[in-house]
């Protein structure tokens, strides 16, 4: 008895993404399915990165369609596709950007920027075409933490091409200035400063660009919610309740201008003892996952206070490069996924699906 398309999909029903929680069917991931006699092929088309975790699925899908009755060989094509995903309404939109990542917390030394780093390594490591603006001008770490020094380079005098490391686009306003020269600007010089490095870099095709904030909920995140096209936000915490109380602020600026929450990152969320390897909760445990019932976001995942993490970042060399199959790269490449299959879910932009309309007098 010939198989049929339609056993194929009802074993494809039966196996669950577990980067999405839903079955290959219901995700539309499920593509092409090509018949042969008893011989399927078919492609599989994830809307985020998932190169480290691509082998794992397809051994998933393969093993489910060979327990079909009488069925011969089984092809199965694992591939992602990022599409760009709506943002606010009337923000100019960046040419060369699929996607705007903005990473943000309430209030300093809750480590966000390593967190930034990370999670853009992570999305790269996966497959994505990534870029990472540091928007801190007045204290920009991106250039130290990449291990990126030098000038941009202009090629025709009016934009800047990205300074590039480890498969990341970057671009600081520490590339621009000296390391000792402290930025005494007041708000709309900053601003301006922000998008001129936003605007004037040739990001030239990014799945994702994210985008390290400086914390707080001042002028740099007003010009962001108004001019910049942000995707989506994530916002890095510790559990220390002074922390969640200052994120929470920075939750809800983002709600206010209708930029949608990815997630929450819980950062230091347990110390681990260099000496002996014990683990235990020196600022406290649960604040991040509180935070996320009563907001109805979601708990992206939760780092520990690592010497390793400290080290690696101060060398130029983040955790995700310099220690790829560690637990704490891991941890950021799960966040990555996690952050790219919630910006799937979101409406997409059609934008650039429509003609331009000019209205001339004839």
């Amino acid at each position: 008895m010939a198989l049929t398309e339609l056993q194929v999909q009802n074993a494809l029903k039966e196996i669950v993404d577990p980067n999405t929680g839903k079955d290959f069917v219901s995700s539309k991931s499920a593509r092409n399915i090509r018949i042969d006699g008893n011989n399927v092929a078919l492609d599989i088309v994830l809307g985020y990165p998932a190169k480290t975790v691509s082998a794992e699925l397809q051994q998933r899908v393969a093993d489910k369609l060979k327990t079909l009755p009488e069925v011969g060989s089984v092809f199965v094509n694992v591939t992602s596709k990022i599409v760009s995903h709506s943002v606010q309404r009337g923000v100019q939109l960046i040419p060369g950007v699929k996607n705007v990542i903005a990473v943000a917390s309430g209030k300093g030394g809750v480590g966000k920027s390593t967190t930034a780093v990370n999670l853009a390594l992570a999305l790269a490591a996966e497959g994505a075409k990534v870029g990472i603006l540091d928007a801190d001008i007045y204290g920009p770490s991106q250039p130290q933490m990449l291990g990126i020094s030098g000038r941009p380079e202009t090629k025709d005098g009016k934009s800047m091409e990205p300074m590039e490391k480890y498969g990341l686009k970057a671009m600081s306003i520490g590339f621009l200035i000296d390391t000792d020269t402290p930025m005494v600007w007041r708000g709309p010089m900053v601003t301006g400063a922000l998008e001129q490095l936003l605007r004037e870099t040739n990001w030239n095709d990014l799945d994702y660009l994210v985008i390290d904030l400086p914390p707080g909920t001042g002028d740099i995140q007003l010009t962001l919610s108004q001019k910049v096209p942000v995707t989506g936000a994530l916002i890095v915490t510790t559990p220390q309740d002074i922390a969640l109380l200052d994120a929470r602020k920075g939750l809800k600026m983002f709600e206010k201008v209708g930029i949608p929450i990815i997630g929450i990152v819980e950062n230091m969320s347990t110390h681990i003892c260099s000496n002996c390897g014990h683990e235990e909760h020196i600022f406290g445990a649960g604040g991040g996952e509180q935070m996320c019932k009563d907001y109805n976001v979601e708990l992206l995942g939760s780092l520990p206070l690592d010497i390793n993490i400290r080290e690696q970042a101060d060398s130029g060399k983040p955790t995700v490069v310099a220690d790829p199959e560690g637990k704490v790269a891991g941890t950021y490449r799960e966040i990555a996924r996690r952050t790219a299959v919630k910006l799937s879910e979101l409406a997409m932009d059609y934008s650039s699906k429509f003609p331009n309309i000019v209205i001339q007098n004839s």
